[in-house]
């Protein structure tokens, strides 16, 4: 089973740069997911292990159905402590910037991050032009950040000494990327990564439920809500969509998390091949935030690409619209219609 993925002399660069390294941060995107928080924490588990001291600075919150991740309490958010964040950026000797490959995905840390001196390393698995950095460890064919962790630490000897603490982590962050090895999962050698991360004793149930079992009432009454009044079905075009308003958030006392994976349940419809979900954002005004997940071969990067200002991956992408609801809810009937071709075709067998 091959799980190297860099070559000899990425390799030994890196080395070189976590060694001559002494003040070190690790930072991730604006709102940060599963993968996000999975591998930076992963990561700074890793440096941890072999003697370092490394920092996860995040830009702003993230979701209650990940607080409970190992060393979480540990991690320095932007928007509450900036002065402090601003002056780890500015004393890194080493950045390393994880599941982003684009300075407008941090958003108000930018300036921060952009005005360090410190040499900069990319890991990400995403799509899209990249910041200037010393090196870019990107591969766009991967589950998730955290499984190009696994595989770097796997290639740099440090798996034996691996914790369970940075096996949780780790596994989390895949798990969350591939809605529970749901999609973009296919490769045999993500499976064998798992197999590995259980021999150090996690929990796999466990934290599954810790993700995905994890919701308040409130959660659970505003997905039945949005799937019973909200949702639009367009059965012709094996689509569908709903809209979260801010009122709605506020009616049923949103936190921040509380829709993840609501996308996905409309595929549960037979013959779905698109979701789409349209949320305002909870303060700012005409700001729409927009999800998207398919099956099969049906392209909903290329779709976020084309109308949401958006990418991600085949069956799991994201953007934003800067309208109203309304407006936004025209946008995505466009976009089905200008799709119509392959929404429309045949849907594959295997």
């Amino acid at each position: 089973m091959q799980i190297n993925i860099l070559s000899e002399a990425e390799l030994a660069q890196l080395k070189q740069l976590v060694s001559d390294a002494e003040h070190i941060v690790i930072c991730c995107h604006k709102s940060p997911d599963g993968d996000a928080l999975g591998s930076s924490l992963g990561w700074a588990s890793y440096l941890k292990m072999i003697g370092k001291e490394p920092y996860v600075v995040i830009p702003d919150a993230y979701p209650d159905y990940l607080m409970w991740l190992p060393n979480s309490e540990r991690i320095i958010r932007y928007d509450k402590r900036q002065e402090l964040a601003n002056v780890l950026f500015q004393d890194a000797d080493l950045v390393f910037c994880l599941d982003f490959s684009s300075i407008d995905r941090v958003e108000a840390m930018g300036e921060a991050l952009t005005s360090s001196s410190a040499p900069k390393v990319i890991i990400d698995h995403h799509l899209g032009a990249l910041m200037d950095v010393n090196m870019a460890i990107s591969f766009p064919e991967m589950s998730s950040t955290s499984e190009l962790i696994f595989r770097i630490i796997w290639q740099m000897g440090g798996f034996e000494e691996m914790d369970k603490k940075c096996a949780v982590q780790l596994y989390c962050g895949m798990m969350t990327d591939t809605g529970g090895f749901t999609y973009n999962s296919t490769r045999p050698e993500i499976f064998f990564i798992i197999s590995q991360l259980l021999t150090k004793n996690i929990n796999k149930d466990k934290i599954f439920r810790n993700v995905y079992n994890n919701y308040s009432s409130w959660a659970i009454r505003l997905r039945g809500y949005i799937l019973c009044q909200k949702l639009n079905v367009l059965d012709d075009y094996h689509a569908s969509y709903f809209t979260i308003t801010r009122q709605e958030m506020r009616d049923f006392h949103f936190i921040k998390g509380d829709a993840e994976g609501l996308v996905n349940i409309p595929l549960q419809i037979k013959g779905m091949k698109l979701s789409i979900s349209l949320r305002e954002d909870d303060r700012k005004d005409n700001l729409i935030w927009v999800s998207l997940r398919s099956v099969d071969d049906f392209p909903c990067n290329k779709m976020a690409e084309e109308f949401f200002n958006g990418g991600g991956h085949l069956n799991a992408s994201g953007g934003r619209l800067e309208c109203s609801v309304r407006e936004a809810e025209q946008i995505v009937r466009q976009a089905i219609l200008r799709y119509e071709p392959l929404l429309k075709g045949k849907t594959p067998t295997n």
